[in-house]
């Protein structure tokens, strides 16, 4: 019985362990799109001149965020220059390699993956060079 008892415990345990661990999932999940409009606000913003307080304060919220992700378990997938995976990544299309070294690896990222804790929350985007 002692046994018994003893086993519930540390199955309860380890439970609870998991599920703290990916607590915050679905919010975390529903953030990624604000990830992408930043990317998508950086890219636009490197045409601005330097020094502009807009560029600045834009990035700096954006470094906070990331950082912010960060401490919460949230990890990008390295995509770009990498063999397809199937397992990380989702094949949008293929196009001509730009280069010999890119066929059968991923040329672009159409939209980023993410781990949560070693844990995949959104596949990664991609297009393969053939």
């Amino acid at each position: 019985m002692q046994a018994e008892f003893d086993n519930y415990r540390k199955r309860t345990l380890k439970e609870r362990m998991e599920l703290l661990k990916t607590a915050n999932e679905s919010m975390l999940i529903s953030l990624l799109p604000v990830v992408d409009d930043f990317d998508r606000a950086n890219q636009t913003l490197d045409l601005v001149e330097e020094g502009s307080p807009v560029k600045d304060g834009v990035k700096l919220i954006y470094s906070k965020f990331q950082e912010f992700l960060k401490q919460n378990g949230v990890k990008e997938i390295e995509a770009t220059g990498q063999n397809f995976d199937t397992d990380l990544h989702e094949a949008i299309t293929k196009i001509p390699a730009p280069t010999e070294e890119l066929i059968g690896k991923i040329v672009d990222v159409v939209q980023k993956g993410y781990y949560l804790n070693d844990k995949i929350i959104r596949f990664s985007k991609v297009i393969i060079g053939e």
